[in-house]
């Protein structure tokens, strides 16, 4: 029932209209007995500044921010936790003062998705595919977390050098090996953690892979996509094709999504409320098959 006690969340994004968020936040409000309600905002890129002092003139709880905005609503907040400054984005907003301080829950959700899969990144050997986005995050979070190595390969070689020098810079460690996507034969022989984080795959475009070459996934002992659908990209078939692993991204935004609410409502989600909710997910994914 919602009231004048009702406390209000939601997503600024564009677009905004197939996101898995209000099924999150709405079960986990639901499951937690908390009186709130997560609504999706279409925002676009000229408003953004609008849309956040609006949210807080109307005591708007908390605030997820996706894609293109992650950067961008930077400007406009009071403050912006240190991991979320270092990796440049931002994707959750909890209020501070008469405005909002950014958090980057990404970085957090897919290491909680990671552990959840009994995949430990300390002195893990990595293979990082893209350089932007979502693999912002991973980058930061393999050398935070204690990685030895991260191969790190984008079609631009270029934009792969620029987040590598990022990245060892700010751990204080030369852990990021940056590699042109076409170079991926230079990677050393031996068995592999392998993080998809490039577009490639995402529906429609589910019969592509960001590398074809078979021999690529026999270097590979788990392999996680960052995308979720499909559920099963063919960069998943053929990690398993070739005997590793392979999860996609659905738990990594399931978690992100708890992070937020806790910071939202200052209180631990138990892992059986999450799994309640992901559970949930995954029945309003399969309505996409």
């Amino acid at each position: 029932m919602i009231d004048g006690k009702t406390a209000v969340c939601g997503l600024i994004g564009d677009p905004v209209e197939h996101t898995l968020s209000p099924v999150i936040h709405n079960t986990l409000a639901r499951e937690t007995g908390r009186n709130l309600v997560y609504v999706p905002f279409p925002v676009k890129a000229e408003r953004v500044g609008d849309a956040i002092k609006g949210a807080r003139a109307l005591s708007i709880r908390g605030l997820n921010v996706t894609v293109p905005h992650k950067s961008a609503v930077i400007p406009f907040l009071n403050s912006v936790e240190k991991e979320a400054a270092m990796i440049g984005a931002v994707n959750t907003l909890v209020p501070e003062g008469e405005g909002y301080r950014g958090y980057n829950t990404d970085l957090t959700g897919l290491g909680r998705a990671l552990d959840s899969e009994g995949v430990k990144l300390k002195d893990e050997r990595v293979i990082l595919l893209g350089a932007g986005g979502a693999a912002r995050a991973a980058a930061f979070l393999c050398a935070l977390r204690g990685a030895s190595e991260v191969w790190l390969l984008n079609r631009t070689l270029q934009k792969a050098q620029e987040l590598a020098g990022e990245v060892n810079c700010a751990v204080g460690r030369e852990c990021m090996k940056p590699l042109a996507l076409s170079d991926w034969e230079r990677i050393p022989e031996g068995r592999y953690l392998a993080i998809q984080g490039t577009k490639v795959g995402l529906a429609p475009d589910t019969e592509n892979a960001p590398i074809e070459d078979e021999r690529f996934y026999r270097l590979i002992h788990t392999g996680y996509d960052l995308i979720y659908r499909p559920v099963c990209t063919k960069f998943m078939r053929l990690t398993e094709a070739a005997g590793g692993n392979a999860f996609n991204g659905l738990k990594m935004l399931l978690y992100q999504g708890v992070e937020a609410f806790e910071l939202w409502t200052g209180e631990p989600v138990s892992e059986e409320q999450a799994m309640i909710c992901y559970e949930r997910m995954k029945k309003e994914l399969s309505g996409d098959e």
